[in-house]
């Protein structure tokens, strides 16, 4: 199964060229989309390797996923793993995505749940909430709706739609997917927290997921 790295960065400089030598050790293609950066993010993923893209201006996490899936899918690819670029998601759990995806799944999500203890305590009880409510909109159980570690089947890729440019989007392709009818399946991940101010605006992007679970 041919499987390619998808990472979403905005100002992720002093990480990124870690983040994709790390993968690309592991034997990945890596594709990573720069929205719109005020530093020198494009040419840092550019010098080790990445395929990248970039957006003039910053239009969203969402927006740099489905200019890279858009991306992805004029390719060969079988699957696609999303991670974020400041080296908060552990390349050594590639190989259990990817295992899993060898036995049939088409959605995975990585779950932190397991091992919250170096989690911020909002992000574990925010994240526990939200995923409470979209597992019940989807009729099915996600414990860590809020990852971004995931991996996606490009056969399921291609039959979704995605319309949200900011982090709603993480909700926004559970939904379709389940709506789709798939099964989505998790596997555990250890995440790296550095001390790193968080983009993820609490109040904000609550009241934009609270808009999708409307919409949808």
């Amino acid at each position: 199964m041919k499987t390619v790295i998808l990472i979403p960065a905005h100002n992720a400089v002093c990480a990124i060229k870690d983040v994709i030598t790390r993968v690309k050790a592991l034997g990945f293609p890596v594709v990573v989309v720069d929205d719109g950066s005020n530093d020198a993010t494009y040419e840092a993923a550019k010098s080790v390797g990445a395929d990248a893209l970039r957006h003039q201006s910053n239009m969203g996490k969402g927006a740099a996923l489905r200019t890279g899936f858009e991306h992805i899918l004029k390719t060969d690819f079988d699957a696609v793993i999303t991670m974020d670029a400041d080296g908060q998601h552990d390349p050594a759990s590639l190989k259990d995505f990817t295992a899993k995806a060898e036995s049939g799944s088409q959605f995975i999500v990585g779950s932190r749940m397991s091992d919250t203890a170096k989690m911020p305590w909002i992000r574990v009880k925010t994240n526990k909430l939200l995923s409470w409510i979209l597992s019940r909109k989807m009729k099915q159980y996600v414990p860590d709706s809020q990852s971004g570690y995931r991996l996606i089947k490009n056969d399921l890729l291609k039959k979704l739609k995605f319309s949200s440019n900011r982090y709603e989007i993480e909700s926004e392709m559970l939904i379709q997917a389940a709506r789709a009818g798939v099964k989505i399946d998790t596997v555990p991940i250890k995440s790296i927290y550095s001390g790193h101010k968080s983009s993820i605006n609490p109040l904000v992007d609550t009241f934009r997921f609270i808009r999708l679970m409307i919409k949808l």
